[in-house]
């Protein structure tokens, strides 16, 4: 009997050994931010040690379910998500080093761009075009990139996309996993749809947002299912029009899940009720309450690991930080030649290369708005840490924007800006804009440039800026003059008309050159003056000059308003050899002057701007009107008119000067600026000549103040106050300067 009893238990034993483990699958919903929680219940299941066999994923579920196909753990990619800044990924805002030098000028003064075609103001077939969301995923996919069906990665992938022309539901399991993945988050309306083998693809959650009954049929056994959608709102939450369209669009989505919620054996719904769809922003508490959920069915998922016998932990996912591209493919450019096109992305044949600057080149293509998209793949060549890049652009159809900005300071007054810029006009990379500024004081810019990037450029220049205000007398008198006895200021209304013709390179990929011709119509005038009792007009300037100059610039600040880190320089020299007009004594004279900057941060709050400015004049002394002026807070001055805290605008002048500017700005919240700044100064005539260039200064003022960034543009109120004369000065300005 006992042997017999001791044989029945050895025997179901031996069964239950030989019991094939179960095949676990893991279904991830979409969501958008709220996404997140699957990082969170991932993180559970990797403590427990749980075998995921495979998983499938929609929108947000695809994209954080093919990086843990490819091998990265919930920690893992709770480090990688908290890194990223979501809206520059999803604005597709690239970085300022990424744009040309032409391009940073025109990101920075426009509150709005839209396409406009055939004199009908469109709009754009998204928010974003994805490049920035591609980029990344690439990044991280770049260890497997060269698997093609996705059932072959570490663990087998598959993810859903909608056609938007046939509304039909399209299971995605082979191909470039980026692309599937980046066309299966291709939310409508936010991001450009994906084409992919011909068919044009939006996000997966359109049509079905939860795959369960695909991933059942793929041999699961049991399934853990992660639901992050939106649940219906009651009366009271629906108060605007997109809550209302949100709501319409959940019924299909809500209802369908009443079965599918079936088909799971364990069912994960982490509580994120007060957060939107684009709360990227608060991913770490998504990430926490996805985390609760997932404890909150900790003795399920326990008896899942208990039925586990074999799990192997993965080893942890490298991110290839550098590569070497030796090869380079391009397609889909008809209008674009192949050099620009290089000359954009900044590669060179066998130069190893960080992956950031590879990205940078990317972002650079794209920043032109030449092209709605670059697809791109590495391909491995026989040297396995070589690769071969396979681009293929789509060209944009759009070439003409307009584009509108508006502004308020204490020089130019309020102003409205209107832009007309057309791409192709005369050549296919070349490129026309039109400022036309209505106001206090109209204006108008109007550039025109050939883009060659690293080979010689063309453009040309015509700039009319006016402004009317107290002024130093010496800007426009000589020291001789008697006038300067009874006048302390003068009401001058100054006008600059201004015409360039220039040549552009591109060096070491952060420097340009230009070398040109100019033409400059100066005017000064005044009515302040009484001569028996009348107010009359008198011109102290209104010459036409001609020279020619050089500037060499170099920008890698990485925020115009406020840079946190970078180094700025700009050098420019001017020879004027000629002159028309009212002045009749002209000599030969000569303006050089340069700006530098340097921004670096102490932490993520705080960061450190310092700034160095100088000039001098050479040669005829017959005209002040060249002159440098010092005073009052602002950009975009004539000629050689710098800002200097403490001081009225123009109050301070000289044919030299030298200025040096800290500025601690301290980021309270996000976009929110408290500034304190310093500036210091010599300036006078010759100031070279008597040694005092380089003396202790005799100009100082101090500022505090507080800055927004706003999509008009930084919106700044700051008090200045200099202890040389015990003035104070309020400077307001809204939105960029142009």
């Amino acid at each position: 009997m006992l042997i017999f009893v001791t044989a029945f238990f050895q025997l179901n034993a031996q069964k239950e050994m030989s019991k094939p483990e179960p095949k676990v699958g893991l279904v991830l919903s979409g969501g958008g931010a709220k996404g997140f929680a699957h990082i969170g219940v991932l993180k559970v299941i990797d403590s427990l040690g749980i075998k995921i066999d495979y998983v499938a994923g929609t929108s947000m579920g695809a994209i954080i379910g093919s990086l843990y196909a490819a091998g990265y753990s919930g920690k893992q990619l709770e480090t990688i998500f908290r890194e990223q800044d979501f809206n520059v990924l999803i604005n597709d805002d690239f970085p300022r080093a990424s744009k040309s030098f032409y391009e940073r000028e025109n990101a920075q003064k426009y509150m709005v761009t839209l396409p406009f075609d055939k004199f009908k103001i469109a709009l754009p077939s998204a928010l974003s075009r994805g490049q920035n969301v591609y980029n990344l995923l690439y990044h991280l996919l770049l260890p497997v990139n060269g698997i093609r069906d996705f059932k072959k990665l570490p663990i087998p992938f598959f993810c859903v996309a909608t056609n938007i022309e046939t509304g039909e539901s399209l299971i995605i399991e082979k191909g470039k996993l980026a692309e599937a993945v980046t066309a299966s988050g291709a939310l409508p309306s936010l991001f450009q749809p994906v084409s992919i083998d011909g068919n044009i693809l939006i996000d997966g959650g359109v049509t079905n947002n939860f795959p369960v009954e695909e991933l059942r049929a793929k041999g699961m056994d049991i399934i853990i299912g992660v639901d992050v959608q939106d649940a219906l709102k009651d009366r009271l939450a629906l108060k605007s029009a997109p809550d209302i369209l949100l709501q319409i669009n959940n019924f299909r989505t809500i209802n369908a899940m009443r079965s599918k919620v079936k088909l799971t054996d364990v069912y994960i719904k982490p509580d994120i009720s007060s957060f939107s769809v684009i709360s990227f922003d608060e991913g770490k508490d998504i990430i926490f309450h996805g985390e609760s959920a997932a404890r909150i069915n900790l003795s399920k998922l326990q008896d899942i690991k208990n039925q586990q016998s074999n799990y192997i932990e993965r080893p942890e996912l490298k991110i290839i930080d550098s590569l070497t591209i030796n090869r380079i493919s391009l397609g889909g450019n008809e209008r674009y030649t192949r050099s620009f096109i290089l000359g954009k992305l900044k590669l060179k044949d066998e130069e190893r290369i960080s992956y950031t600057d590879f990205k940078q080149g990317i972002n650079s293509l794209i920043a032109t708005s030449n092209f709605d998209t670059f697809r791109y793949d590495l391909e491995p060549t026989e040297n396995e840490s070589e690769y071969k890049l396979i681009g293929n652009v789509i060209e944009s159809e759009t070439s003409t924007f307009l584009r509108l900005g508006i502004h308020y300071d204490g020089l130019y007054k309020s102003a409205l800006l209107a832009n007309l810029t057309k791409k192709k006009l005369l050549f296919n990379n070349d490129i026309a804009s039109l400022d036309v500024i209505l106001g206090d004081n109209s204006r108008y810019n109007f550039d025109y440039f050939i883009d060659k990037g690293f080979y010689i450029s063309l453009g040309l220049k015509s700039r009319f800026n006016q402004f009317n205000k107290n002024v130093n007398p010496l800007l426009a008198l000589d020291e001789n003059s008697p006038l300067l006895a009874s006048l302390n200021r003068i009401d001058a209304e100054i006008s600059d008309f201004t015409n360039q013709v220039y040549l552009q390179t591109i060096f070491q990929k952060d420097f340009s050159l230009r070398l040109g011709i100019e033409h400059k119509r100066f005017k000064i005038t005044s009515e302040t003056i009484i001569e028996d009792d009348d107010e009359t007009e008198i011109t102290f300037e209104n010459s036409n000059y001609y020279s020619v100059f050089g500037n060499l610039n170099y920008d890698t600040y990485d925020n115009f308003h406020f840079p946190k880190s970078g180094f700025y320089f700009n050098g420019d020299f001017h020879l004027y050899v000629d002159a028309t007009g009212f002045n009749t004594s002209f000599r030969n004279f000569s303006i050089a002057k340069a700006d530098l900057g340097y921004a670096f941060s102490f932490n993520n709050k705080l960061s450190l701007k310092t700034e160095a400015n100088g000039g001098f004049k050479l040669g005829d002394k017959s005209t002040n009107a060249f002159g440098f002026g010092l005073g009052g807070y602002g950009s975009n001055f004539i000629n050689n008119f710098y800002s200097f805290y403490g001081y009225d605008y123009l109050t301070l002048t000289g044919d030299s000067f030298v200025k040096t500017t800290f500025t601690l700005d301290y980021e309270v919240f996000k976009k929110h600026h408290v500034l304190f700044a310093a500036n210091y100064a010599n300036i006078a005539d010759g100031l070279f000549d008597s040694g005092q260039f380089f003396s202790s200064p005799t100009y100082n003022g101090y500022a505090l103040g507080y800055s927004l960034e706003t999509f008009l543009g930084p919106l700044e109120a700051k008090y200045a106050y200099s202890p040389d004369t015990g003035n104070g000065y309020w400077y307001f300005n809204l939105g960029f300067w142009f």
